[in-house]
């Protein structure tokens, strides 16, 4: 049975809080340790240039964030942790999907709609202050679903209709040109907590009212102890209703701890003192968390090299994909045109085809290599425990040259330059249609 594809994109133009953490980070990390699941996380840093100009904070909200998700125990090794500008085949799927979009249905994107709305009220030009960026933004976040051929996209309610454009845009691309794209599914997150912030409000960079995820100890006791409570004093009983503070706590502490602070409410405990243990619970679990991030804040390059292992990891699925769609557009080799001409006089002359060889190598193993009609190598296995193993794989790219990308994703295959794989995918086609 194949694993379920979900993936998640963060928006790299700021630096992650408590709210975060809950809402977010703790638990996606979870749920990327889950049985059939295939994990995509992506630090989405061309998403930030639509809300940030500010080249130094990018940078800086990119480190900070990868640092934070592998300090909260993501695992680089169980999910692909990559950075999307490190996979130039986005941009141009991005693209190929703005070719198959309709204007119309940007028109109908939230953000756009509000942005047009806010300057109409303003009584200026609707478009006024939009960029292109902002526009196409539906697009991008649709070429990154794609391009892996997501199965599901945990997504707040607010960003359902971004799932539902990048559906309608698989849909239009694979009309025009054949099955190559999954149509994704969201992930409704109702369950996700909301932490309140400092005064109440949700927890939010725009309210300004965030308690920083790894605030040095000293300095995260003081924004606590700014939390807005009533002015009940020591003594008297205290409800848990509404209380920022026990919102909090709840989404840190057992439900035998929690118990505990609700009954030490109603036996009137002092704000300083439920404060204080709000800290404890805090810093007891974010505590060894720091320690790892701010090892990952000193060492750059060791991020650096997981986001690149990460981005490699993609690409070996990225690249296969978009070899494939561009084939489906048009965007082919000139040779092709040749060898695709059936001669007229097919008895006379037999087009050569591609062929498969099996065979057993000194090491034990078994292997298969694909050539072309002169001989060129273009696909080489890895080496397989019995002979029935690489027949099944050789029967699966007969039948369905997709399976060119799971294959090669999963190790299984090995071809050496981005032009040898475009030439392997059209080869495995020439031997399907032969096959027909």
């Amino acid at each position: 049975m194949k694993a379920t594809r979900v993936l998640t994109g963060i928006t790299t133009s700021g630096t992650p809080h408590l709210g975060n953490y809950v809402g977010a980070i703790r638990p996606a990390i979870a749920a990327s340790r889950a049985a059939g699941v295939e994990s995509f996380y992506f630090l989405a840093d061309y998403h930030a240039l639509i809300k940030v100009d500010d080249p130094a904070r990018i940078q800086r909200s990119t480190l900070e964030i990868a640092a934070t998700w592998i300090a909260c125990g993501l695992d680089p090794e169980r999910v692909t942790f990559y950075r999307q500008s490190d996979i130039p085949e986005i941009p141009e799927l991005t693209w190929f999907l703005t070719c198959v979009c309709g204007k119309g249905l940007l028109n109908r994107a939230h953000a756009y709609k509000a942005a047009v709305d806010k300057n109409t009220e303003a009584q200026q030009d609707p478009d006024a202050d939009v960029t292109a960026g902002l526009f196409m933004y539906p697009v991008l976040m649709a070429a990154d679903i794609l391009m892996f051929n997501a199965h599901q996209v945990p997504v707040g309610r607010d960003q359902i209709q971004h799932i539902e454009m990048a559906r309608d845009l698989a849909s239009s691309f694979n009309h025009r040109y054949g099955e190559h794209f999954v149509l994704p599914e969201a992930l409704i997150e109702d369950h996700v907590a909301t932490l309140p912030g400092l005064d109440g409000r949700k927890m939010s960079k725009s309210y300004d009212n965030t308690i920083p995820l790894f605030a040095p100890p000293e300095q995260l006791q003081k924004i606590i102890a700014g939390i807005k409570t009533d002015s009940l004093a020591p003594g008297e009983p205290k409800t848990t209703d509404g209380s920022a503070l026990f919102q909090i706590y709840q989404a840190f502490g057992s439900v035998a701890e929690c118990d505990a602070m609700r009954q030490a409410y109603a036996q009137g405990i002092a704000w300083a003192d439920a404060k204080h243990q709000l800290f404890e619970r805090i810093n007891q679990e974010i505590s060894p968390l720091r320690a790892r991030y701010e090892g990952l804040m000193a060492h750059p390059e060791q991020l650096e090299a997981l986001l690149q292992a990460g981005a490699a990891k993609a690409r070996s699925m990225a690249t296969p994909m978009m070899s494939r769609a561009r084939h489906a557009v048009g965007l082919r080799n000139l040779l092709d045109l040749r060898n695709s001409k059936v001669s007229h006089n097919a008895k006379a002359h037999k087009t050569a085809l591609p062929s498969f060889k099996q065979y057993r190598d000194a090491d034990g193993k078994f292997y298969f290599k694909l050539v072309d009609a002169a001989g060129k190598l273009l696909l080489q296995s890895q080496g397989y425990a019995s002979p029935q193993d690489a027949g099944i794989d050789v029967k699966k790219l007969q039948a369905d040259p997709k399976e060119l990308a799971n294959l090669i994703g999963n190790l299984n295959l090995i071809v050496a330059t981005d032009s040898q794989l475009e030439e392997a995918l059209n080869a495995l086609q020439q031997l399907k249609d032969t096959a027909a």
